[in-house]
């Protein structure tokens, strides 16, 4: 278990990036937590804010990782915790009016920088209606945030609010993918008792195309799920069920063009459960995972194996009816795989490796103690870092990393290896791969590893080496970086 830090609130400089932050807390609890990332580890600390998370969580930081802004799904805070200028009463209905401290929806609503305005940004989102046995969506709303107002703070544009994108009866759920032009965005939604994908162009001109698909994979209604792109943009997933029919569900993942907006080659995966609720992809895009209460299962997306690869414990704290079950999953920006739970709880659990097959994905249940109470929600974040699709047939329409001077943010830990364990994060060139390389003092090469485009993180276990220095070289395009490291073993 990591050692966790605890202060009191303060405003805390991040690290550099958009998807950094994860605030937790829910109902009239005064202090609730802030989650910050950064590519190897996270601090956590405690605060008072008025914003609690129920289900629904939106949050987004600026390029240089300073907070900007949440929201649960009724209102838009700003960076104090305030309410933001103009910010209250979204997705006005009377279920939202039912739950003032927060939706209960997944994924329901997601912050996307707008295209070609620095100084704006959209939220997309959506609430439920109750149709007299279910609660489905009627509709997708969006509203513009002018970060200029204010004072800085930000506020919601008065005309540009509560817009409805489109109408239509809709399963829970939105998920977003930067466009191959590197500049626009993808919005996706599912229709509710079907399997046709709505598809949402988010550009400079605003929404300017909603399409539609059919994506010929089991049905389901009143589905409940993570609607998710993985990191490297190139596949779509989310989780469906037959309800009250037992051992129906599914794991439906999608290859996707990031140029023409097409789903394709459907891969579904069969589970042994009736209902299944979080949905992540792993952080080099390669597995999937899907969660039901008790179990977590992931969908090999070469192999087409579903592994059950963690079991509910059975951990209640402080005694029943807190149990810290399973219920949503987040991908965040260190690499690692966080669950909550569908009950208000204090602990959450933590997927080490989630690139790794099989129960080696380490999943530690109830492995941080958050010291305050967390219910269900996890943020909605797409990858911000997607850049141009060069192997496209789309115009890139921004200039991207700078390939000239690249910067790989290379790190390695632990060292001096003292376990054979071998940590190291770093920020490969746009669409490029990577080689990760270890050379004894002769200069013969003892451990290398391909690194996925796209990565940013990985955990080794390296071969028994003797104790000495060696040098680790990162390659990519035609540029490396290297550092050295020791081996001593105990």
């Amino acid at each position: 278990m990591k050692k966790l830090l605890f202060v009191l609130f303060m405003p805390l400089l991040a690290q550099g990036q958009m998807n950094n932050t994860w605030l937790i807390g829910f109902g009239n609890w005064a202090v609730r937590a802030r989650v910050v990332f950064d590519s190897t580890n996270y601090v956590l600390t405690q605060e008072n804010r008025l914003m609690g998370f129920e289900g629904t969580e939106a949050t987004i930081s600026d390029k240089s990782g300073n907070f900007l802004m949440s929201s649960n799904g009724v209102w838009i805070a700003d960076a104090t915790g305030n309410v933001m200028l103009n910010g209250d009463s979204l997705n006005p209905n009377t279920f939202t009016s039912s739950y003032p401290k927060g939706l209960l929806l997944p994924h329901a609503n997601i912050f996307l920088p707008y295209p070609g305005d620095s100084t704006k940004y959209v939220l997309f989102h959506h609430s439920a209606t109750w149709n007299g046995t279910y609660n489905p969506t009627y509709e997708v709303f969006y509203s513009v945030i002018d970060m200029a107002q204010n004072g800085g703070l930000g506020g919601v544009d008065s005309i540009k609010k509560n817009v409805i994108a489109f109408q239509d009866t809709l399963n829970w759920g939105l998920a977003a993918c930067r466009h191959a032009n590197g500049r626009d965005w993808w919005v996706v939604a599912i229709k509710d008792s079907s399997d046709i994908a709505f598809k949402m162009l988010l550009t400079n001109q605003g929404l300017v195309s909603i399409t539609t698909q059919k994506l010929n994979v089991p049905l389901a209604w009143g589905n409940v799920t993570q609607p998710t792109f993985s990191p490297d943009g190139k596949k779509f997933g989310y989780t469906t069920y037959v309800p009250y029919q037992p051992d129906s569900g599914f794991i439906c993942v999608f290859d996707f063009d990031r140029c023409s907006g097409q789903f394709s080659n459907a891969r579904v995966g069969f589970v042994n459960t009736s209902l299944l609720w979080g949905f992540a992809f792993s952080n080099n895009s390669e597995l999937a995972y899907a969660v039901n209460t008790n179990r977590i299962f992931q969908f090999n997306l070469n192999s087409l194996i579903v592994d059950t690869v963690a079991t509910y414990d059975g951990f209640c704290y402080p005694n029943p009816p807190w149990c810290t079950t399973f219920l949503f999953a987040y991908l965040a920006a260190n690499g690692k795989i966080y669950i909550t739970s569908g009950s208000g709880v204090q602990h959450i659990h933590e997927m080490n490796y989630p690139d790794s097959a099989g129960i080696a994905c380490d999943l530690q249940q109830h492995a941080i103690n958050l010291g305050v109470w967390s219910f269900r929600a996890v943020p909605n974040h797409p990858n911000y870092y997607l850049g141009c699709d060069t192997t496209s047939s789309c115009q890139c329409l921004t200039t991207g990393i700078n390939e000239i001077e690249h910067d790989f943010k290379f790190k390695i830990f632990p060292n001096p290896v003292t376990n054979n364990i071998l940590n190291i994060s770093y920020l490969l060139p746009q669409n490029k791969q990577g080689l990760f390389e270890i050379y004894d003092v002769t200069g013969k090469v003892v451990f290398k590893y391909i690194l996925p485009q796209w990565s940013n993180v990985q955990s080794f276990k390296l071969p028994k080496l003797a104790n000495g220095i060696y040098n680790c070289l990162l390659t990519s395009d035609d540029k490396r970086v290297s550092k050295k490291i020791a081996v001593i073993n105990n």
